[in-house]
Formats: structure tokens, sequence, C-alpha cells
């Protein structure tokens, strides 16, 4: 099969994405997160919580007891059930060290809007102020460099499931739990860093 050569847009497009990754892993600072949650809004907890350094240091990867029950529909997605997160810490006790770990550090994520709103809506039901921080989404950058036209009016380029991207590198695919996706967004971010195109 023959695959059709780039354009000249799409060159530069693959160009400035992979500027934006190079940048992202010249920074010592950079961290990777990744949540799974028991929902999508705004009540919505985070169950699992992960952030990896540029390295693939662990530097955080824990379970998080939710007050309401883990539904059986995100049990589904990331496999994590009520018995789970028996004794684990709650937001409260998480959120501090991930503060004070995230400030002034880039954090780079697949897909974050919804990590993002879900620290959000987790420190909101805590009392907490949400950090802003720097963050990226590592998903949007993806979905420029694959360069697919989306059909949906509020979007330029389709977005992609995490596995799908790291296949076109041949990269191994996440896990649907915290650590594996964190690691696996960052195993993206430093292939689109090292790409030729």
């Amino acid at each position: 099969m023959t695959v059709p050569a780039l354009t000249s847009a799409q060159r530069k497009q693959r160009a400035l994405v992979a500027s934006w990754a190079r940048e992202r892993v010249s920074n010592p600072a950079t961290v990777f997160l990744d949540t799974e949650t028991t929902g999508l809004g705004p009540t919505a907890e985070i169950i699992d919580l992960a952030v990896v350094d540029l390295h693939g240091n662990v530097l955080i990867d824990t379970l998080i007891a939710p007050v309401s029950p883990i539904p059986p529909e995100t049990t589904r997605v990331h496999g994590l059930v009520d018995a789970d997160v028996v004794g684990a810490p709650a937001w409260l006790d998480v959120y501090p060290v991930l503060a004070l770990l995230l400030r002034e550090r880039p954090v780079v994520v697949y897909n974050a809007d919804f990590d993002r709103r879900m620290v959000g809506y987790c420190c909101a039901a805590h009392g907490f102020v949400g950090e802003d921080g720097d963050w990226h989404c590592a998903m949007h950058q993806y979905a420029a460099w694959a360069g697919v036209q989306s059909s949906h009016k509020h979007a330029r380029y389709r977005l992609h499931k995490l596995g799908d991207a790291l296949a076109s590198f041949d990269l191994p695919p996440g896990n649907h739990r915290a650590l594996g996706d964190a690691m696996a967004c960052r195993s993206l971010v430093l292939a689109l860093a090292d790409s030729a195109f």
C-alpha cells in the first residue's frame, strides 16, 4: 500500500507539533498526568491518579477513595471497583501533595481538558481552590499531527484515542489505569519530539 505524500501544509503542521513536543521534553520540570474517574460530570470523582516525570519516574501513583460508590459503567472502562479503593487516601489528603508537585511545572495530559476539569470538580467538592497551572493537551497536538479533518464544527482536526495515537508510532497502548496512561502519554510526546516527516 502506498502512503500518500504529505502536503506542504501537513508538513508545516507536523513541524509545529514536533516543535511543541521538543519544547515539552527539553524542560526537565515537565510532568505527565492521568486520572481515572467515577464519571464525566461535575459530581464525578477521581479514583486513580498518576504523575510521572520526563524520565518516567513515578511521582504519584495512588488510588483515591471516593465519597460515592463507583458506578458499574465506569468499572467497565478502568476495571476499578469499590473494594479496590477501600483504605485509599481521600482527595483531601492527595490534593495538597498534587498541588505542590504541579506548581510551576508544565503538565502534559492526553485529553487535558477532561483531567483538568475533573481536578477542578474534586477541588470544588472539597473546598480547595484549584491550581490554574501550565497544562498542555497531547491529544489535541496529536490530532493536529495526524491531520484528519473533523466533521465537528468546533474542531479542526478529528481527535484520536490514546491507543490509536500510540499505535501510529508502533508504541504499546496504555491500559486505562492512571499510571499506564500517564506513561503512555509520555511515550507519545517523546515520539512526537523525535519524529521525522
